[in-house]
């Protein structure tokens, strides 16, 4: 999988270090980012501005939903569980998305350890905070692919045989918010850049969902279609938890 990506963006991987133990993979990466009149364009975690929009690159909670599949906690068909591995062994980097946000974005952060978690490095870097719209989470496709269109047909159930779809939903909302391992984009952008940015994702042949805005009140808020607060209960993974 690493030689199939390094091919892919024309890297050379090569190494490596002299270690001991049952399992150790140690990976540096160099590179290059352009200057333009003087500014760098790097897209960092500390540009976050207040009234941006906040976006994420692709379909979130599908690796989390793969490991558990593969945890035996639910089920899906052969073809579901065939793609829904691919997510979670082979992910793709959003280079191409990274590369069309740039002069766009205000600021980014790769999602591998759940939206939440990651969400809130910008937020700290930035000095700022954000309500993210709760309806939207509810209408993403982990949602609608395994949740109505397959369960509908029987083919995703608990293994305890639990069948309250709302019990189902709040489970996949929580692997949509907190999963982990999805490698996407959270970024955010002004609002006058919307045009811009749909533009950056069809370039970059990758889908982006508009979930939140940056506010000057710190701290992270989920929000129902009123705008009423909803308890937040799910938790990113922490290394040092």
């Amino acid at each position: 999988g690493l030689f199939a990506l390094a091919d892919a963006h024309g890297c050379e991987l090569v190494g490596g270090d002299t270690t001991r133990g049952p399992l150790n993979i140690c990976i540096t990466i160099f590179g290059e980012v352009p200057v333009i009149n003087g500014q760098s364009q790097a897209l960092l975690r500390s540009g976050a501005q207040v009234g941006d929009d906040v976006y994420v690159s692709g379909n979130l909670g599908e690796a989390r939903l793969a490991l558990e599949v593969m945890r035996g906690n639910l089920s899906v068909n052969d073809e579901a569980l065939a793609k829904l591995r691919q997510r979670l062994e082979r992910p793709t980097p959003r280079v191409a998305l990274g590369q069309a946000l740039r002069g766009i974005a205000t600021s980014a952060i790769d999602v591998s350890d759940g939206l939440l978690g990651d969400l809130g490095h910008i937020l700290k870097r930035s000095s700022v905070g954000v309500s993210l719209e709760m309806e939207v989470f509810y209408t993403m496709n982990i949602i609608a692919n395994y949740a109505i269109d397959t369960r509908a047909r029987g083919q995703i159930s608990h293994k305890s045989g639990q069948n309250q779809d709302s019990d189902l939903k709040n489970t996949l909302i929580g692997y949509i918010l907190a999963g982990g391992d999805d490698y996407e984009l959270a970024f955010t952008a002004p609002t006058s850049a919307r045009t811009q940015v749909d533009a950056a994702a069809q370039a970059a042949q990758t889908p982006v969902t508009r979930i939140g805005r940056i506010e000057a009140q710190t701290g992270l808020r989920l929000v129902d279609s009123h705008g009423v607060l909803v308890e937040n209960r799910w938790l990113s993974f922490d290394h040092f938890a």
